[in-house]
């Protein structure tokens, strides 16, 4: 664990990803919070940027393209997740959910700092989805700014 927004290796004990998942909340939720209180600058420019990479990514892993959304991430979320991990833990993680019915911006909040990762420049996105299997759900994107000017996803967590 112990790093920011990644889903941790894939195990087989019963109630390690419920943990995960409120841990991830909680954090999310103090960031959005924190970000909100802190940066008052206008970086509506830079979160609509963020939120189109955050879109075009999850077109791929909507489309069932689990290795090729794992290839399109951030460097610092590659080097962290191996592509077969990430891979299972999608198939575990989103398969169940069925097809995206629709999928809209609740909140996008843009951050130099998030918890346990490197300083650089985040959004955290928050879309409230509907799948074929679960009619509301919440899903948070965390496209970073990388060094060739492209933001990518650094974490991604459906709930």
């Amino acid at each position: 664990m112990g790093k920011f927004y990644m889903m941790a290796e894939v195990n087989n004990k019963e109630g390690t990803m419920k943990k995960l998942a409120a841990m991830m909340l909680i954090l999310t939720a103090a960031l959005c919070l924190y970000t909100a209180a802190v940066y008052g600058a206008d970086n509506s420019a830079k979160e609509n940027a963020a939120v189109e990479a955050a879109k075009t990514w999850l077109g791929v892993v909507d489309g069932g393209n689990y290795g090729q959304s794992w290839k399109d991430a951030a460097a610092y979320f590659k080097v962290n997740i191996p592509q077969a991990n990430w891979e299972k833990m999608l198939k575990g993680v989103r398969g169940p959910l069925g097809k995206v019915i629709s999928r809209k911006v609740k909140s996008k909040t843009y951050a130099t700092s998030v918890p346990g990762g490197p300083d650089g420049e985040y959004v955290v996105i928050q879309f409230t989805t509907s799948f074929e299997k679960k009619k509301s759900a919440v899903e948070t994107v965390t496209p970073t700014l990388e060094k060739d000017g492209k933001w990518r996803v650094s974490g991604y967590f459906v709930q």
